[in-house]
């Protein structure tokens, strides 16, 4: 029986986390002494790892500075979330297509730039952690778009890269895609344009839930 696998990528993907990552930024930057990041830089940068988005966003700061603002950006989004301010909220459909794609013998993963602990509560917050049989995230491999993440979710489903698609919204899902030689569909509600995603090798670009099914279907 021909596995199939689909591994969704998880901020500006499967939930809406923008304005949660933009605060926990400024309070980073804030606390470091750095200038206060743009949000349309921010939002660019989401999914990779910390370290590395930290230093696109601050590339003339200090190593000693840089990874001050790694410490600080992570108690902050935990300050967040212990208070319950976190939002992160399921973009329209997500729930149904997981349930869709389940039904119609797909298996799940997730590969992204959160943390365990991060990626953990996320889902735990909507009751869908255990629909994935993988959970793949920049606290055991190298930052995007390095194939490492993809190819421990290959592994964990036992399936192979030709029936295997990654689903991202930013050109880091796309690269690692291509890197794993495996599918990449694009979405369009996260925070890379359709114009990138086809650049960097999607074969579609979704434009809602419903439609990523149709897709995938």
């Amino acid at each position: 029986m021909t596995v199939r696998l689909a591994v969704f990528d998880c901020d500006g993907t499967l939930v809406d986390g923008q304005a949660s990552i933009c605060e926990a930024m400024d309070i980073a930057f804030a606390q470091t002494g750095l200038p206060a990041p743009d949000h349309h830089d921010v939002r660019r940068i989401v999914g990779l790892s910390l370290p590395q988005a930290i230093r696109l966003l601050a590339p003339d700061a200090e190593h000693a500075l840089q990874v001050a603002a790694v410490d600080a950006y992570k108690q902050a989004y935990r300050t967040s979330r212990m208070e319950g301010r976190l939002e992160e909220p399921l973009f329209e459909g997500i729930a149904q297509l997981i349930d869709l794609l389940q039904s119609t013998g797909w298996l799940l993963a997730v590969a992204t730039g959160k943390s365990d602990r991060g990626l953990i509560s996320c889902l735990d917050s909507h009751g869908i952690k255990d629909r994935f049989i993988s959970l793949q995230t920049a606290d055991r491999h190298p930052s995007k778009p390095h194939p490492a993440m993809l190819q421990a979710a290959l592994g964990d489903a036992l399936a192979q890269p030709e029936n295997t698609v990654m689903i991202g919204d930013t050109t880091f899902d796309m690269d690692m895609a291509q890197a794993a030689n495996v599918r990449a569909i694009g979405v369009d509600w996260g925070y890379h344009t359709t114009a990138e995603l086809n650049g960097a090798g999607a074969s579609a670009v979704a434009t809602s839930a419903q439609h990523l099914g149709e897709l995938l279907s």
